[in-house]
Order: C-alpha cells, then structure tokens, then sequence
C-alpha cells in the first residue's frame, strides 16, 4: 500500500491539482517578487519571523540538531494537515502555495536589491533541501487542492452522482494516507539536508 510505485499512480491521477498547485506557487513568487505597500510588509514581518527564529536555533548547544527538528516537526506538521484541511473548499492549500511562493520571490528580490549573490542564496541556501522540500509541499497542497474540489462536486452533484460517486471516497482517503506518509518521509529528508549541507553552506 505504502510504496513508492502506488504514491507515484496517485499522483498521476491528481495530475490537474499538481498542475494548479504548481501555477498557485508560482504565481505567489511573482507576488512576492513584486510585492509592495501591505504585501511587503507582511513578508518582511514573515522573514523577520523566520530570521528571530534562526538566531534563537544557532544559539543552542547543538545548533544542527535543534535546526532539524524545528525543521522536520514545522514543515511534516504543516504538510499533512494542509492535506486534509484541504477538505475547506481547498481554499488554505491554495493560500498556503500562494504565501510560501511569495516568501521565496521576495527573499530572491530582496537579495538582488541588496547586490548580495543570488547564485550563493539559490545554489547553496535553496537548491539542496528545496529541491526535495517544495516539491513535497506542492504535492501535499495538491491533494489538499483535490479533497476540496471533491467536497464542492459533491455538495453540488445530484444525490444519484453522490450515491455513484461514493465508492470513490474511499480510495481517495487511502491515497490522502498514502500522501501524507510520504510527504512525511521527503520532508525528513529535505530536513536532513537543510540542518546539514545547507546549514555548513552557509556558516
């Protein structure tokens, strides 16, 4: 039930949803990279946030360890409930893909005002772990984005639709599970690399 092969159907079989949740990202890092007057401050309040968060985590005894584990419990907590709080209309996927893509575009942006070297802000404190960490978000945000649209066809479908589409919820709940375990597992990962490779980058 849990291998890699059958995560891999799921995720074909969501295809539109990943496609949406790829453009929602996206756009958020055009947002973000544009971003003025309340919008800006409300990343740089985010980047703040997250930069407190950073100094207090290089202070401790074991800085490493204690960078992936608020790493790995923030972002497997956020990918699986982002799944099934999906089940809302799929609204809080679509923001979540939206902020998370708008933080990132206006960090680069910001970097670039500054003259800093995007080549080292992208290569060394992005690639590694992003390259494991975004897609794992945009999947677990897909799925949310498809257990929204799910809940709406059904408040909105015939009650002879629902009775034949309710076989299906089943499967889709088993696929939700299947998500979320693996979300979990590319997210330790991405968790491993972030508190090691990209955190010796960038000291």
């Amino acid at each position: 039930m849990l291998s890699f092969s059958n995560f891999a159907r799921d995720l074909f079989t969501i295809r539109k949803a990943l496609l949406l949740a790829l453009i929602l990202f996206a756009a958020g890092g055009v947002m973000g990279w544009m971003g003025t007057g309340s919008l800006q401050r409300l990343l740089s309040q985010q980047l703040e946030g997250l930069s407190e968060i950073s100094g207090s985590l290089k202070e401790a005894s074991h800085p490493q360890w204690s960078f992936f584990q608020f790493i790995f419990l923030n972002n497997s907590i956020k990918g699986v409930l982002i799944i099934f709080l999906g089940a809302i209309f799929g609204i809080l996927p679509a923001l979540f893909l939206l902020i998370n893509g708008a933080v990132i575009g206006y960090l680069i942006h910001l970097s670039a005002l500054q003259g800093l070297d995007l080549f080292e802000l992208i290569v060394k404190g992005l690639l590694p772990h992003g390259i494991i960490e975004i897609p794992a978000i945009i999947i677990a945000c897909a799925f949310g984005l498809q257990f929204g649209w799910k809940v709406i066809s059904d408040l909105f479908s015939s009650a002879a639709t629902r009775e034949q589409r309710s076989g299906a919820w089943p499967i889709f709940m088993r696929q939700t599970l299947r998500a979320s375990i693996w979300t979990v597992i590319l997210l330790f990962v991405a968790a491993v690399i972030e508190s090691t490779i990209t955190f010796s980058l960038l000291s």
